[in-house]
């Protein structure tokens, strides 16, 4: 649907730009953003390397597997369908733990992986697995994404930041005066989001538990 969204307003906005005399100014315009998208796009590259290399050094250092620690506590009240010890956990854990720091890149194949176990854990309890837990759950029919996948979805769309990493570099590719000024702002924004997820979440929950 987006795609044909911008396609509609790609086609609008040339029309226009001929209909109205201003092709040199249609033209100037493609190339320019062109030049700025090209620019951007660099720019965040060498972002993305430089965090998603401070991610590394964070998984070497503990700080990761400290953060993920801190964060189970968090993570078994918003998935307690998550049976103990499993895979699913710490891998929803990382990805948390990244998307706080602001490292989204470094938090993608940590958020991936733990779809796939989320997918994992349907299949077991497919086959009869995990009965015995006390939050367990009828399993959800293949292609349909269980509660725990859209805990997780919301949750990562909610995005608490401390650091919110794309939007300095944005600011500061853009000229802005102090990039970083966005931080406080952000924070706020993303604590709200957050709760906001939680508390549907949560509610969610408790009425498919009915």
């Amino acid at each position: 649907m987006l795609n044909y969204l911008w396609g509609i307003m790609i086609l609008v906005g040339v029309f226009w730009g001929i209909l109205s005399g201003r092709p040199a100014e249609l033209t100037d315009g493609i190339l320019t953003g062109a030049k700025d998208a090209v620019s951007l796009c660099i720019t965040m590259a060498g972002v993305m390397a430089f965090w998603c290399g401070i991610m590394e050094v964070a998984k070497e250092a503990g700080i990761i597997r400290g953060l993920t620690r801190l964060l189970r506590p968090f993570v078994r009240f918003l998935f307690p369908g998550i049976p103990e010890g499993h895979k699913a956990a710490d891998e929803i854990s990382t990805n948390i733990a990244a998307n706080v720091l602001g490292l989204g890149w470094a938090a993608t194949p940590a958020g991936l992986k733990a779809m796939e176990a989320l997918e994992e854990l349907e299949e077991e309890r497919r086959k009869g697995g995990n009965s015995g837990n006390k939050n367990f759950r009828p399993p959800v029919p293949r292609g349909t994404a269980s509660n725990e996948m859209c805990t997780f979805l919301i949750i990562n769309i909610s995005s608490l930041q401390l650091i919110p990493v794309n939007m300095i570099a944005y600011r500061s590719q853009y000229g802005a005066v102090n990039p970083a000024a966005i931080v406080g702002p952000a924070i706020v924004a993303t604590a709200v989001s957050t709760m906001a997820a939680v508390l549907y979440c949560k509610m969610m929950d408790g009425k498919r538990r009915v």
